[in-house]
């Protein structure tokens, strides 16, 4: 599978050997990885993925995917489903950006890069979320097109589905 591109970024398909390398910290070069690269949660999606590909076999197109700026190659974040879609067509996502390049609308372009090809490839809904007191990830979502749809005492729950036409994303966003 090639890699998925948007305007400024690459959303580069984690293998089995990345996440390995990523889990044991082993960088492939200091021009690879902007400064913060990788962060405790691209660890923890990088096991997961580990994982499922252990149980299950790799979860591609539906697996991890590394946030890499075009202009310069580094790696900035990383994002991906939690699983392949279940019988409903539900996926649940991921996204994390580290601090040295937040505040950019990196997240939110790469989100709405993987919420399209997620239509693409047969995914009926996308569902994320986050806690309360991360607003700048709840504005990340409302800005790939994903909508507020519910909250309990911890997290505010978000997704996306393409039967009603307001929630998609605008790919020239």
């Amino acid at each position: 599978m090639g890699d998925l591109v948007t305007a400024r970024l690459v959303l580069h398909p984690m293998t089995v050997d990345e996440a390995g390398r990523l889990v044991a910290g082993e960088s492939p070069g200091e021009d690879r990885w902007a400064p913060g690269y990788p962060t405790d949660g691209d660890v923890v999606a990088a096991t997961r993925l580990l994982n499922t590909c252990a149980d299950t076999g790799d979860p591609q197109p539906f697996g991890n995917y590394e946030i890499r700026r075009r202009e310069d190659g580094l790696a900035i974040g990383g994002l991906g489903f939690h699983s392949p879609p279940d019988e409903h067509g539900s996926v649940t996502i991921g996204y994390g950006i580290v601090p040295s390049a937040q505040g950019q609308g990196y997240a939110s372009e790469a989100l709405r890069g993987l919420l399209l090809f997620a239509r693409s490839h047969g995914a009926a809904r996308v569902k994320g979320d986050a806690d309360h007191d991360n607003i700048a990830s709840q504005r990340v979502m409302m800005a790939a097109g994903m909508r507020a749809v519910g909250e309990d005492d911890r997290v505010r729950y978000f997704e996306t589905d393409w039967t009603d036409t307001a929630a998609t994303p605008d790919p020239r966003a």
